[in-house]
């Protein structure tokens, strides 16, 4: 059976052009240390055997420690055991993804709308990544929608939902208090001097928002 998305959840995407060229496997390990509770290995101009090898040591890395999850290769999540795959929104269909892997994987899906993320689940989404939220550096210029996005996914959905794009330590309060169950980031980890205490103060954060959000549902 696929593990359970944790609550807050803050995933690392990698990008290991985006390190200070520190290896990635060290940032990987110094945010798991940390406290990411999610890594998703997003290297897409890695030819299959190259993703994989990598794969596998950084698997290694977040075994019993953190959720692993690769993009768009099932293949690779399958082979290095990882616990997920996430598929790009005009990437393979959920519901074929999950007649392919059954229950072996969780599937994320990536939107940026609330019809997409709508379609999404019914189709068998375990995990929403929603975006774009914030204006982000790896994607300059890109129309942002802003934390209402996830308000208005939260809405209509009964799946954890991660918001993406911009997100660091100043604005992932927003995030949560919107409805999220997390945040993914890159550089905000990636490309600090300090993946660890980046990491920490992100968690911190992201936690105490949390906390206050079910104070105030309770």
């Amino acid at each position: 059976m696929a593990a359970t998305i944790p609550s807050p959840c803050l995933c690392l995407v990698t990008d290991r052009l985006q390190t200070l060229d520190r290896p990635l496997e060290t940032v990987v390990e110094e945010a798991v240390d940390g406290g990411v509770s999610m890594v998703q290995l997003r290297e897409r101009d890695l030819r299959g055997g190259q993703l994989l090898e990598l794969a596998r040591r950084v698997r290694s890395i977040t075994e019993g420690r953190a959720l692993m999850f690769v993009n768009e290769r099932i293949d690779v999540a399958l082979l290095c055991g990882a616990d997920g795959v996430q598929l790009g929104e005009n990437g393979i269909p959920v519901s074929e993804a999950r007649e392919l892997i059954g229950d072996r994987l969780l599937l994320s899906r990536s939107v940026h709308s609330v019809e997409g993320a709508a379609n999404a689940v019914d189709a068998g989404a375990d995990l929403l990544v929603v975006g774009t939220i914030f204006e982000t550096g790896t994607h300059p210029g890109r129309t942002t929608a802003g934390p209402k996005l996830i308000s208005d996914v939260a809405g209509v959905v009964n799946a954890p939902i991660l918001g993406i794009g911009g997100i660091n330590h100043s604005n992932v309060d927003q995030v949560i208090v919107a409805g999220a169950t997390g945040a993914a980031v890159i550089t905000a980890i990636s490309a600090d001097p300090d993946p660890r205490g980046a990491t920490q103060d992100l968690m911190s954060t992201m936690s105490k928002a949390w906390a206050d959000s079910e104070a105030i549902i309770r």
